[in-house]
């Protein structure tokens, strides 16, 4: 198993930082650059919440943003912790919670010093669309698995590499209907279950599930799915928590 602490301590890229970064202003605008996300996180919501109780859980999201899920997990009553790296993204966190009164501890800090902090700490831990983002997913994975307390669980979504994956997440939805910014996916950083899979083993967590997540853009909402081949989500366990 890797040992996240020893795991480094840039294990992300700037670009993508920036990428993201540039965004913030318009996070939690329902049809701006983000429109996608805000109606992928009903069914997001809902994945997690039928596999684990949020209502008095510890919750860590890692890679928050600006705090969609973060908050809408806050809603459910459990108690969040949000982890971002891009300052402008933890700024607008921080202000949309001013605004709402949704209590969420965020903090600019990476998943690997919190492991080093609070190792098995949390109930749930969601990581949803970052792992194709940064350098090393693995050493992601068994930080999140480090934080975990005995029976808690990890819910990761992702996008398979696949050539239906290309066509609709980068062609489609990018240059086609212009559904998210230009660059905002590199094909080669997706990520097959399989991969997945043989990560979540170094890690000592034990997959449970993997199920598909469909964005319909005629109606601007998404769904769990069978299909795996384009979005997907994946549940897994960290043992000894009978």
């Amino acid at each position: 198993m890797t040992d996240p602490s020893a795991a480094p301590n840039d294990n992300f890229s700037q670009a993508e930082l920036d990428k993201f970064g540039a965004l913030a202003n318009r996070w939690w605008d329902p049809e701006g650059p983000q429109k996608a996300l805000h109606a992928l996180n009903p069914a997001r919501l809902g994945y997690v919440a039928q596999r684990t109780t949020l209502r008095g859980a510890r919750v860590l999201d890692v890679g928050c943003g600006a705090g969609l899920l973060s908050e809408a997990l806050a809603v459910e009553g459990a108690q969040v912790t949000a982890l971002d790296l891009a300052p402008e993204l933890v700024k607008v966190a921080k202000l949309h919670r001013l605004e709402t009164g949704v209590e969420v501890d965020y903090r600019l800090q990476s998943v690997e010093s919190l492991a080093a902090e609070l190792p098995g700490s949390f109930d749930a831990i969601t990581c949803m669309e970052m792992l194709e983002h940064v350098p090393d997913p693995g050493a992601i994975i068994a930080a999140c698995a480090t934080l975990l307390k005995p029976g808690g669980r990890l819910f990761l979504s992702t996008l398979n590499r696949t050539p239906a994956a290309f066509a609709l997440a980068i062609v489609g939805a990018e240059y086609v209907a212009g559904l998210l910014p230009k660059g905002t996916h590199t094909y080669r950083d997706f990520i097959k279950p399989s991969e997945l899979a043989a990560w979540l083993r170094e890690a000592d967590l034990r997959l449970e599930d993997v199920s598909g997540l469909m964005y319909e853009p005629w109606n601007n909402s998404a769904k769990v799915i069978s299909r795996t081949d384009v979005n997907y989500l994946a549940c897994a366990v960290k043992p000894g928590g009978e």
